[in-house]
């Protein structure tokens, strides 16, 4: 069974803020040209992506620079849906490295995706930098149905969140990667192995770039 796990790519869809906006317009019809094409404006983080290390990290790995067999990864699904608005994933919420030898990335399901296209998509839960250094520490890549392993600073951020991309530092920093914007992960089972695949577009020099991810399990969702 497969599973379709992106959001399409639109003009005014969510993005990180002041990052480029997406603009999807007409460039050519086939009434006026014979032939249909479209004129596409985005930023490398657009919509479902895979960031780089070197997307927070100075010199660090770019996407073009890795095998593509690092795109396909051995996934497990752990359940955050009971968390609110900007709620924290700590370390004692996460699998202990010992039960999930067979993983190399977790997906945090939030159902945050449930959000998209409105203001509250950005006041997603979020991974502690603890939290991080434990996926650090268990060699799990990470993927999200949010905008941000990290906070993402709005009006609703309080003093006592975590400043700045300290997630993204310590995964990337340790040639981790990242996928965000997932949509669709309670079709997935959190009782057996997933299989991911996460190409990126095939972008020179990339720090990330839109994923078409698709999840390959042996069954539905639990």
């Amino acid at each position: 069974m497969y599973v379709d796990l992106t959001h399409p790519i639109e003009s005014g869809m969510p993005v990180f803020p002041d990052d480029p906006s997406v603009d999807v317009t007409t460039a050519a019809t086939v009434d006026a040209d014979g032939y249909r094409v479209t004129d596409l404006h985005c930023g490398s983080h657009t919509g479902t992506h895979i960031d780089a290390p070197s997307h927070t990290v100075p010199d660090g790995a770019v996407l073009d620079s890795m095998s593509i067999d690092r795109f396909v990864f051995d996934a497990r699904v752990v359940d955050y849906t009971g968390l609110g608005p900007r709620e924290p994933i700590t370390t004692a919420d996460l699998p202990e490295p010992d039960t999930e030898t067979d993983c190399n990335l977790l997906l945090c399901r939030t159902d945050w995706d449930e959000y998209w296209g409105t203001d509250r998509y950005f006041d997603h839960p979020y991974l502690t930098p603890e939290a991080a250094g434990h996926c650090r520490e268990a060699g799990w890549n990470v993927g999200l149905d949010t905008l941000n392993p990290d906070p993402t600073p709005t009006e609703n951020a309080t003093e006592s969140e975590p400043a700045g991309f300290q997630v993204h530092q310590t995964l990337l920093g340790n040639d981790l990667l990242i996928i965000e914007n997932l949509t669709n992960l309670e079709q997935l089972p959190t009782s057996q192995p997933i299989t991911l695949y996460a190409f990126p577009l095939a972008l020179a020099e990339a720090d990330g770039a839109p994923i078409r991810a698709v999840a390959e399990a042996a069954s539905t969702a639990d």
